[in-house]
């Protein structure tokens, strides 16, 4: 099945250069010692040793790579095969797919069920709005009992964090907290990001 195009697949057909500046902007950023890995820390202190994690819009796969590292087993799935190509290179260990978020199989000796996932670096805000309930409903569908759900995103990227709520209780996801930083912060009514613990409802 097809799915709508959204913003970072709009992006790339402008400007095919795209993925790979994003790849290399980012080892620069670690080069200079940047910390790149505040969401993944968050999610590794989630959960237990050894658990399942999904890396839901894994990008170069550095969070993905985190969580492998510290003993997880984790699944990264990105729609952009140069992405996907930099974390298998750069990030070697987790399970990684080109897929959309919208609707997409995992093979069956993978992880099927998660006992966390994680949606970092604005990905619900890239995706095209007519899929933004079917890949939520798809997060929901893969948690594990009393797994969660972590998505983060700005606000000003066409997605209102009360319409995201919204959805998110459409798909089969409940809100449990609501952060304003990925270091926890209080999620106030000015907020300019968004961090959402969810449970599968």
């Amino acid at each position: 099945m097809t799915h709508p195009a959204g913003q970072w697949q709009q992006m790339i057909e402008r400007d095919p250069g795209h993925s790979a500046r994003y790849v290399e902007r980012f080892k620069l950023l670690a080069a200079q010692g940047q910390d790149l890995y505040g969401e993944a820390r968050l999610v590794d202190a989630m959960v237990g040793r050894g658990s399942t994690i999904l890396d839901a819009g894994c990008g170069p796969g550095r969070h993905a790579g985190y969580l492998h590292a510290a003993g997880h087993r984790v699944v990264g799935v990105d729609v952009d095969p140069v992405l996907i190509a930099a974390a298998q290179a750069d990030s070697p260990g987790p399970h990684y797919l080109v897929a959309d978020l919208a609707g997409f199989d995992l093979p069956t000796d993978w992880p099927q069920g998660f006992d966390a996932i994680l949606c970092a670096g604005n990905v619900m805000a890239f995706l095209h709005p007519e899929t933004r309930v079917p890949a939520l409903a798809g997060m929901a569908g893969r948690l594990t009992d009393g797994g969660r759900a972590v998505i983060g995103f700005g606000a000003g990227r066409g997605y209102d964090f009360g319409e995201f709520v919204a959805d998110a209780e459409s798909a089969g996801l409940a809100l449990e907290q609501r952060f304003g930083t990925w270091d926890l912060r209080p999620f106030t009514a000015d907020a300019t990001f968004q961090v959402a613990v969810l449970i599968r409802a």
